[in-house]
Protein backbone atom coordinates (compact mmCIF):
# COMPACT_ATOMS: atom_id res chain seq x y z
CA UNK A 1 0.00 0.00 0.00
CA UNK A 2 1.10 3.63 -0.94
CA UNK A 3 -0.82 6.69 0.46
CA UNK A 4 -3.57 4.51 0.45
CA UNK A 5 -3.91 2.53 -2.99
CA UNK A 6 -2.29 -0.16 -3.85
CA UNK A 7 1.19 -0.51 -6.47
CA UNK A 8 2.04 -2.99 -8.09
CA UNK A 9 5.82 -3.54 -7.82
CA UNK A 10 8.03 -6.15 -8.47
CA UNK A 11 11.34 -7.08 -7.55
CA UNK A 12 14.31 -9.53 -8.52
CA UNK A 13 18.03 -9.71 -7.46
CA UNK A 14 19.78 -8.01 -4.61
CA UNK A 15 22.14 -5.13 -3.96
CA UNK A 16 21.59 -1.66 -5.03
CA UNK A 17 18.30 -0.62 -5.68
CA UNK A 18 17.60 0.61 -9.37
CA UNK A 19 13.94 1.72 -9.07
CA UNK A 20 12.67 1.95 -13.02
CA UNK A 21 9.91 4.40 -13.92
CA UNK A 22 7.67 4.03 -17.24
CA UNK A 23 7.16 6.30 -19.97
CA UNK A 24 4.82 6.30 -22.95
CA UNK A 25 3.39 8.64 -21.82
CA UNK A 26 1.67 8.72 -18.39
CA UNK A 27 -0.66 5.73 -19.39
CA UNK A 28 2.35 2.83 -20.02
CA UNK A 29 3.38 0.14 -17.06
CA UNK A 30 6.70 -1.38 -15.77
CA UNK A 31 6.30 -4.38 -18.65
CA UNK A 32 8.02 -2.07 -21.46
CA UNK A 33 11.52 -2.99 -19.38
CA UNK A 34 11.10 -6.84 -20.04
CA UNK A 35 13.81 -8.53 -20.37
CA UNK A 36 16.09 -5.73 -21.08
CA UNK A 37 16.60 -5.49 -17.63
CA UNK A 38 16.73 -8.68 -16.22
CA UNK A 39 21.21 -8.69 -16.12
CA UNK A 40 21.25 -6.19 -13.79
CA UNK A 41 19.71 -8.43 -11.40
CA UNK A 42 23.09 -9.68 -10.78
CA UNK A 43 24.11 -7.42 -8.28
CA UNK A 44 21.31 -4.92 -7.84
CA UNK A 45 18.11 -4.97 -6.90
CA UNK A 46 15.65 -4.27 -9.85
CA UNK A 47 12.48 -2.65 -8.50
CA UNK A 48 9.91 -2.13 -11.21
CA UNK A 49 6.97 -0.32 -10.79
CA UNK A 50 3.36 0.69 -12.00
CA UNK A 51 2.02 3.80 -11.06
CA UNK A 52 -0.99 4.69 -9.31
CA UNK A 53 -3.86 3.52 -12.13
CA UNK A 54 -1.70 1.65 -14.69
CA UNK A 55 -0.64 -1.61 -15.86
CA UNK A 56 -1.56 -4.15 -12.73
CA UNK A 57 -1.59 -1.62 -9.81
CA UNK A 58 -5.30 -0.15 -8.99
CA UNK A 59 -7.67 1.83 -10.69
CA UNK A 60 -9.58 4.86 -9.17
CA UNK A 61 -13.14 5.50 -9.81
CA UNK A 62 -12.62 8.48 -11.18
CA UNK A 63 -8.99 8.69 -13.20
CA UNK A 64 -8.92 12.36 -13.38
CA UNK A 65 -7.05 11.38 -9.22
CA UNK A 66 -4.56 10.37 -11.33
CA UNK A 67 -2.42 13.71 -11.14
CA UNK A 68 1.69 14.60 -11.69
CA UNK A 69 1.66 15.28 -8.28
CA UNK A 70 -0.15 12.77 -6.82
CA UNK A 71 2.60 9.95 -8.98
CA UNK A 72 5.52 11.61 -7.65
CA UNK A 73 3.99 11.50 -3.72
CA UNK A 74 3.66 7.97 -4.68
CA UNK A 75 7.48 7.52 -5.99
CA UNK A 76 8.93 9.44 -2.81
CA UNK A 77 6.91 7.00 -0.62
CA UNK A 78 7.88 4.23 -2.13
CA UNK A 79 11.38 4.89 -1.93
CA UNK A 80 11.39 5.45 1.85
CA UNK A 81 10.40 2.06 2.28
CA UNK A 82 13.43 1.01 -0.33
CA UNK A 83 15.87 3.38 0.65
CA UNK A 84 18.25 5.99 -1.71
CA UNK A 85 18.55 4.07 -4.99
CA UNK A 86 19.14 4.82 -8.63
CA UNK A 87 16.67 6.09 -10.20
CA UNK A 88 15.55 5.11 -14.34
CA UNK A 89 13.39 7.42 -15.95
CA UNK A 90 12.43 6.89 -19.33
CA UNK A 91 10.18 9.17 -20.78
CA UNK A 92 7.79 10.71 -18.59
CA UNK A 93 9.11 8.76 -15.61
CA UNK A 94 12.29 10.87 -16.18
CA UNK A 95 9.61 14.09 -15.33
CA UNK A 96 9.14 11.94 -11.79
CA UNK A 97 12.46 10.93 -11.33
CA UNK A 98 13.55 15.03 -11.71
CA UNK A 99 10.88 15.75 -9.14
CA UNK A 100 11.73 13.65 -6.56
CA UNK A 101 15.60 13.87 -7.35
CA UNK A 102 15.16 17.59 -6.25
CA UNK A 103 12.53 17.34 -3.62
CA UNK A 104 13.99 14.60 -1.96
CA UNK A 105 17.70 14.09 -3.04
CA UNK A 106 18.35 12.04 -0.12
CA UNK A 107 16.39 9.20 -1.36
CA UNK A 108 18.10 9.71 -4.87
CA UNK A 109 21.50 7.76 -5.36
CA UNK A 110 22.03 8.96 -9.34
CA UNK A 111 19.33 9.84 -11.91
CA UNK A 112 19.47 8.82 -15.52
CA UNK A 113 17.13 10.22 -17.89
CA UNK A 114 15.82 8.15 -20.67
CA UNK A 115 14.75 10.09 -24.06
CA UNK A 116 12.74 12.19 -20.93
CA UNK A 117 11.86 15.52 -21.37
CA UNK A 118 12.65 18.94 -19.12
CA UNK A 119 9.15 21.02 -19.32
CA UNK A 120 5.36 20.94 -20.97
CA UNK A 121 6.81 22.89 -23.63
CA UNK A 122 9.22 19.88 -24.78
CA UNK A 123 6.52 17.56 -24.57
CA UNK A 124 4.55 20.07 -27.39
CA UNK A 125 7.81 20.20 -29.16
CA UNK A 126 7.78 16.47 -29.28
CA UNK A 127 4.52 16.34 -31.02
CA UNK A 128 5.11 18.94 -33.43
CA UNK A 129 8.32 17.19 -34.65
CA UNK A 130 6.17 13.47 -35.04
CA UNK A 131 3.87 15.37 -37.09
CA UNK A 132 6.70 16.76 -39.20
CA UNK A 133 7.73 13.45 -39.75
CA UNK A 134 5.17 12.04 -40.18
CA UNK A 135 4.04 14.69 -43.41
CA UNK A 136 7.38 14.42 -44.41
CA UNK A 137 7.93 10.04 -44.61
CA UNK A 138 4.00 9.54 -44.39
CA UNK A 139 1.79 11.90 -46.53
CA UNK A 140 -0.44 9.55 -47.67
CA UNK A 141 -1.24 8.80 -43.76
CA UNK A 142 -1.00 13.19 -43.12
CA UNK A 143 -3.69 13.23 -45.08
CA UNK A 144 -5.76 11.05 -43.55
CA UNK A 145 -5.11 12.73 -40.39
CA UNK A 146 -5.90 15.72 -41.61
CA UNK A 147 -9.10 14.69 -43.16
CA UNK A 148 -10.60 13.16 -40.17
CA UNK A 149 -9.61 16.30 -38.15
CA UNK A 150 -11.45 18.79 -40.81
CA UNK A 151 -14.44 16.00 -39.56
CA UNK A 152 -14.48 17.22 -36.28
CA UNK A 153 -12.33 14.42 -34.49
CA UNK A 154 -9.66 14.74 -31.88
CA UNK A 155 -6.04 13.54 -32.17
CA UNK A 156 -7.18 10.71 -29.08
CA UNK A 157 -10.17 9.18 -30.98
CA UNK A 158 -10.10 6.00 -32.32
CA UNK A 159 -9.65 6.56 -35.89
CA UNK A 160 -6.77 9.15 -35.55
CA UNK A 161 -5.05 7.12 -32.79
CA UNK A 162 -5.07 4.41 -35.42
CA UNK A 163 -3.30 6.22 -38.10
CA UNK A 164 -0.31 7.45 -35.25
CA UNK A 165 -0.04 4.19 -34.54
CA UNK A 166 0.46 2.91 -37.40
CA UNK A 167 3.17 5.56 -38.26
CA UNK A 168 5.06 5.18 -35.16
CA UNK A 169 7.39 2.43 -35.50
CA UNK A 170 9.49 4.93 -38.67
CA UNK A 171 8.96 7.76 -35.49
CA UNK A 172 10.05 5.79 -32.12
CA UNK A 173 12.75 2.93 -33.84
CA UNK A 174 15.92 3.15 -35.18
CA UNK A 175 14.73 -0.45 -37.15
CA UNK A 176 11.09 0.07 -37.53
CA UNK A 177 11.12 -4.23 -37.13
CA UNK A 178 12.85 -3.31 -33.37
CA UNK A 179 8.97 -2.54 -32.71
CA UNK A 180 7.78 -6.05 -32.51
CA UNK A 181 10.49 -6.40 -29.40
CA UNK A 182 8.41 -4.00 -27.28
CA UNK A 183 6.81 -6.01 -24.72
CA UNK A 184 3.08 -5.29 -24.00
CA UNK A 185 0.56 -7.37 -22.19
CA UNK A 186 -3.37 -6.73 -21.90
CA UNK A 187 -4.17 -3.86 -19.88
CA UNK A 188 -0.48 -2.53 -19.95
CA UNK A 189 -1.39 0.73 -21.50
CA UNK A 190 -4.52 2.99 -19.43
CA UNK A 191 -5.57 4.36 -23.11
CA UNK A 192 -8.64 5.54 -21.09
CA UNK A 193 -6.14 7.34 -18.68
CA UNK A 194 -4.21 9.47 -21.79
CA UNK A 195 -6.59 11.62 -22.93
CA UNK A 196 -7.74 12.98 -19.78
CA UNK A 197 -3.98 13.72 -18.68
CA UNK A 198 -2.75 14.82 -21.63
CA UNK A 199 -5.91 16.44 -23.04
CA UNK A 200 -7.62 14.61 -26.03
CA UNK A 201 -6.04 16.63 -29.19
CA UNK A 202 -2.58 15.99 -27.54
CA UNK A 203 -1.20 15.03 -30.85
CA UNK A 204 -1.67 18.78 -31.66
CA UNK A 205 -2.15 20.65 -28.24
CA UNK A 206 -1.20 19.41 -25.18
CA UNK A 207 -4.00 19.72 -22.31
CA UNK A 208 -5.17 18.03 -18.97
CA UNK A 209 -2.21 17.52 -16.76
CA UNK A 210 0.38 18.52 -18.72
CA UNK A 211 0.78 21.99 -18.63
CA UNK A 212 0.67 21.90 -15.01
CA UNK A 213 3.71 19.99 -15.21
CA UNK A 214 6.68 22.26 -13.57
CA UNK A 215 9.38 23.31 -16.13
CA UNK A 216 12.45 21.69 -14.47
CA UNK A 217 15.10 23.43 -16.62
CA UNK A 218 15.71 26.59 -13.93
CA UNK A 219 16.21 23.80 -11.23
CA UNK A 220 17.93 21.45 -12.64
CA UNK A 221 21.71 23.51 -11.87
CA UNK A 222 20.26 22.56 -8.38
CA UNK A 223 20.51 18.74 -8.37
CA UNK A 224 22.88 17.23 -5.73
CA UNK A 225 23.11 13.92 -7.37
CA UNK A 226 24.65 12.69 -10.29
CA UNK A 227 22.81 12.94 -13.38
CA UNK A 228 23.02 10.99 -16.75
CA UNK A 229 20.90 11.83 -19.85
CA UNK A 230 20.40 8.91 -22.64
CA UNK A 231 19.21 10.07 -26.21
CA UNK A 232 18.45 8.03 -29.25
CA UNK A 233 20.21 9.23 -32.69
CA UNK A 234 16.63 8.30 -34.35
CA UNK A 235 14.09 9.28 -31.98
CA UNK A 236 11.71 11.74 -34.09
CA UNK A 237 9.99 12.48 -30.74
CA UNK A 238 12.37 13.75 -27.90
CA UNK A 239 15.18 14.34 -30.66
CA UNK A 240 18.69 14.83 -29.49
CA UNK A 241 18.45 18.44 -30.14
CA UNK A 242 16.14 18.56 -27.32
CA UNK A 243 18.02 16.18 -25.12
CA UNK A 244 21.32 18.25 -25.43
CA UNK A 245 19.57 20.84 -23.46
CA UNK A 246 20.02 18.64 -20.64
CA UNK A 247 23.10 19.86 -20.78
CA UNK A 248 22.54 23.67 -20.89
CA UNK A 249 20.90 23.22 -17.35
CA UNK A 250 22.93 20.44 -16.04
CA UNK A 251 26.34 21.51 -17.35
CA UNK A 252 27.80 18.24 -15.11
CA UNK A 253 25.27 15.96 -16.32
CA UNK A 254 27.16 12.99 -18.61
CA UNK A 255 25.15 13.06 -21.63
CA UNK A 256 25.40 9.60 -24.22
CA UNK A 257 23.83 9.26 -27.33
CA UNK A 258 22.86 5.88 -28.64
CA UNK A 259 23.57 5.38 -32.13
CA UNK A 260 21.22 2.51 -33.21
CA UNK A 261 18.20 3.73 -31.31
CA UNK A 262 14.99 5.61 -31.38
CA UNK A 263 12.86 6.17 -28.42
CA UNK A 264 13.45 3.27 -26.92
CA UNK A 265 17.24 2.31 -26.25
CA UNK A 266 16.76 -0.10 -23.62
CA UNK A 267 14.85 -2.38 -26.26
CA UNK A 268 17.48 -1.27 -29.32
CA UNK A 269 20.72 -1.24 -27.54
CA UNK A 270 20.06 -3.01 -24.28
CA UNK A 271 23.85 -4.14 -23.80
CA UNK A 272 24.98 -0.21 -24.40
CA UNK A 273 22.16 0.95 -21.97
CA UNK A 274 23.54 -1.60 -19.03
CA UNK A 275 26.99 -0.72 -19.89
CA UNK A 276 26.72 2.45 -19.63
CA UNK A 277 24.90 2.44 -16.48
CA UNK A 278 27.20 0.51 -15.08
CA UNK A 279 29.82 3.00 -15.36
CA UNK A 280 27.79 5.71 -14.65
CA UNK A 281 27.00 4.26 -10.89
CA UNK A 282 30.61 2.66 -10.62
CA UNK A 283 32.10 6.51 -11.27
CA UNK A 284 29.20 7.92 -8.54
Amino acid sequence: MVRGHRLWVEQEGAGHPVVLLAGLGPAGSHVVFHPHFDPLAGDHRVIYVDLHGRGRSDRPADLREITFAGDVADVVALLAEVGPAHLYGFSYGGLIAQAVALERPGLVTTLTLANSLHSPEMWQLNHVNINRELGAQFPETWERIQALRRSGLRSTDAPLRAEFAAAAPLVRFYNPGNAALLATEPGARNDELYPLFCGDDVDFVIGGQVPLIPDFRPRLKELAVPLMVLAGRYDRALYPALQREFQTYAPRARFHVLERSGSFGHVEEPGTVLELLRDFWHAS
